[in-house]
């Protein structure tokens, strides 16, 4: 079975339909799938409802779909510095369904893992658990929570073999592993393909099992936040003066 395809464009080529439901990996801006994300908004394909951590910003990553408003609802739990993502929800363009972010998580795993729902004791008593079915557990509440299976689940790792053996790199393993896992279809993009057989089964996050599409690219890597502070003076500087 072939795996690895040229191009963005052709790994999702008969995947993309209006409507549609799609799982995006990513933490913030690491680890988002940026080329497959530049590739559905090529494609035009609208009214998606996307289950992810956030929204990327402003012009970058999934904030590209906002722009281009071909994003109908989001399932996530941080909008972050998406100015754009904060006006179209409060402007009613577009549904959000709030979740805890390890309730998100679980939610993905779940259902990659052919768990319908589980229980969680996260958001009992909040508007998290408003309209959801409440159960009783030795004494305390706990909510339902359903997992989450989507048309096509979309990420980013660091290396891979043909096979779509994953492995991520720091941050970029927290979302992008369950998201992977809840994709009825799931296509990865990495920054290096290596031969079969050269990654350490120990080193391995995600096994290839769960990936059926695969492509090889060159990324841009934004940093979200920078903090700059002066160096404290030395002991015995002059008064004023910069170290």
């Amino acid at each position: 079975m072939q795996k690895v395809y040229d191009n963005a464009d052709a790994a999702l080529e008969g995947l993309l339909f209006d409507g549609m439901f799609i799982a995006a990996g990513g933490f913030g801006l690491c680890g988002i799938p940026e080329l497959l994300i530049d590739a559905i908004v090529k494609a035009g394909t609208k009214d998606l409802t996307i289950a992810s951590n956030n929204c990327g910003v402003d012009g970058f990553g999934l904030g590209k779909l906002l722009d281009t408003k071909q994003i109908k609802k989001m399932l996530s739990s941080y909008v972050g510095e998406n100015a754009e993502f904060m006006r179209q929800y409060l402007s009613g363009e577009l549904e959000l369904e709030f979740n805890p972010q390890g309730t998100l998580a679980e939610r993905m795993r779940a259902g990659g893992a052919g768990i319908p729902g589980f229980y969680t004791k996260t958001g009992v008593g909040t508007v998290v658990a408003e309209g959801k079915e409440l159960k009783e557990f030795d004494g305390e509440t706990y909510v339902l929570e359903r997992g989450i299976v989507a048309d096509i689940s979309i990420v980013k790792a660091w290396k891979a073999d043909d096979t779509g053996n994953l492995v991520f790199r720091k941050t970029a393993r927290n979302f992008n592993p369950p998201a992977a896992m809840c994709g009825k279809v799931c296509i990865a993009e990495v920054e290096e393909i290596v031969p079969r057989g050269s990654l350490d089964p120990d080193h391995i996050h995600l096994p290839g099992i769960f990936v059926h599409r695969l492509i090889q690219g060159e990324h841009e890597k934004r940093i979200e936040q920078r903090t700059v502070r002066k160096r404290e003076e030395q002991s015995g500087a002059a008064a004023g003066e910069e170290v």
